[in-house]
């Protein structure tokens, strides 16, 4: 949970409904206001400035280039300083409230070529990780019904009268703008309408740490790969690094054999993500801190995981200032490493991915690591997964794989519940092709065997190195709802 708190210690939500034209966001607010309401809070709702505007008379079609671009920039002005008024009733509410933004202001990037939209940032002291991360607890896109809803599709709208290719088009746009934002949904057509609200309101409650029972669907787990290879940048050379963080790849010349993997590639956000373990009384409370930002632009968070009760696990997430994290720093477990990672966010085929990549200085346990995860109602190989990259196994509710877990600098914890489960892996009758660290931390090279209720058997690797010795009380994967996608 993505925690803000106003003037009278009630939680203050900002939320962004975003999407493609006819995705539902005006019915999916709507939906999602009465539902707050009934709960007792306070709920505000931003509107679309764009609409506002647009229905002043404004026509794009008439406008010269210099009139869109000063059109694009006020209106982004009008729509913070709107923002700001709810932002400030918020804090000011005597009850929780939720803030919720019909369009966000990354939106008015996806109308505009990219040089100008660097050029208006430049102008006005602007930068992606202000505009996008820091601004709003939560992003959702509603993808739009011309992408795999056709049918449903209408342009009955007072400013709305796009084709659905020019929908679609609009829809990938609006989307890539928001790539990069901790705490990012994407609700797609994959049910009926009535489906997609529900999973709207499910993300939503999800991200506040709701628990509302059977009164929401649960129908949407975290899934998690270990991936073996990403493209090379020898083979798709770096041609440029946007200011926003994004990178544009170009096919080397003489190269042919590479274009597809070129072609396939999306444009996607990096991130330097840095997080430490906090001490704490035990190990069933976990507590960390996370940086994370790019070019020189960080966010701060504090996290919180507390013990399972009915077989559910709250993870409390607040946003905090770099001081507060400094001195928090200073609260560091010495018994876990500091994990560092590059983060790369990118969508295909309608999914949000994140990808890290972890960096040394790591256990070496994760040195080359690749994990690749997302959340998904689909199961097993219904998930189309990206064609770019290698993908080694499904690694999903593997304890070895967690990030607590890969951070610890002497053994694991967690239990190992099937015998199939750790035969999965590079060992082949019990012998490893690398250092393998036992449960003291230490190394050996050959064969090593994880204990498991009483049994014996083969443990997983990666690049040759074992994970271990697993043992003590589960800490426990925790599963999501539909297209919600957790940062941490």
């Amino acid at each position: 949970m993505s925690q803000e708190f106003g003037h009278h210690d009630k939680q203050v939500y900002k939320l962004v409904l975003t999407g493609g034209p006819c995705g539902g966001k005006t019915t999916g607010q709507a939906r999602l206001c009465s539902f707050f309401e009934n709960l007792g809070w306070k709920v505000f709702r931003v509107p679309e400035c764009a609409s506002v505007l647009l229905g002043g008379g404004v026509k794009f079609q008439d406008l010269t280039q210099e009139d869109c671009y000063k059109f694009q920039e006020n209106l982004l002005k009008v729509m913070m300083q709107i923002e700001e008024t709810f932002f400030d009733l918020g804090h000011n509410s005597t009850k929780n409230c939720i803030i919720i933004c019909d369009r966000g202001t990354m939106d008015a990037s996806a109308y505009l070529e990219a040089q100008l939209w660097e050029k208006m940032k430049d102008e006005n002291s602007w930068n992606n990780v202000e505009l996008r991360d820091i601004r709003y607890n939560q992003v959702i896109h509603m993808v739009s019904a011309a992408k795999g809803a056709e049918v449903f599709y209408t342009t009955d709208h007072a400013v709305r009268a796009e084709a659905p290719e020019l929908a679609r088009r609009l829809d990938d746009f609006v989307a890539e703008a928001w790539v990069g934002h901790p705490y990012y949904d994407v609700i797609d057509n994959s049910t009926d309408f009535e489906g997609k609200v529900i999973r709207m309101i499910t993300a939503v409650c999800d991200r506040l740490g709701l628990d509302l029972g059977d009164r929401l669907h649960l129908n949407s787990k975290k899934r998690k790969f270990l991936v073996s290879r990403i493209p090379e940048m020898q083979e798709l050379c770096l041609v440029s690094t946007e200011t926003d963080g994004s990178q544009k790849l170009e096919l080397p010349e003489n190269r042919t054999d590479v274009c597809k993997l070129q072609n396939n590639f999306p444009s996607f956000q990096d991130f330097d993500v840095v997080h430490d373990y906090l001490a704490t009384p035990g190990h069933k409370n976990q507590a960390r801190i996370r940086r994370r930002g790019q070019n020189g632009t960080f966010t701060y968070t504090h996290t919180i995981r507390r013990p399972k009760i009915n077989q559910q696990r709250a993870e409390v997430k607040m946003h905090i200032s770099s001081r507060d994290y400094q001195i928090l720093l200073q609260q560091r477990d010495e018994k876990h490493y500091t994990i560092i990672k590059k983060r790369r966010c990118f969508l295909w085929n309608n999914q949000y991915f994140q990808m890290d990549i972890y960096k040394e200085p790591c256990h070496p346990r994760c040195k080359g690591l690749i994990l690749l995860e997302t959340y998904t109602t689909k199961t097993g190989d219904d998930l189309e997964l990206p064609d770019f990259l290698e993908i080694e196994k499904e690694v999903t509710n593997n304890l070895e794989y967690s990030m607590y877990n890969l951070s610890l600098k002497e053994g694991f914890y967690g239990k190992v519940t099937t015998k199939e489960e750790s035969l999965k892996g590079k060992l082949v009758n019990g012998t490893s092709n690398g250092e393998t660290p036992n449960v003291n931390g230490n190394y050996i090279t050959g064969k090593v065997n994880i204990v498991m209720n009483g049994d014996s058997s083969s443990g997983d690797t990666h690049n040759g190195h074992s994970c271990g010795k697993v043992y003590g009380e589960s800490n426990g994967i925790g599963s999501g709802r539909s297209a919600i996608f957790v940062d941490k």
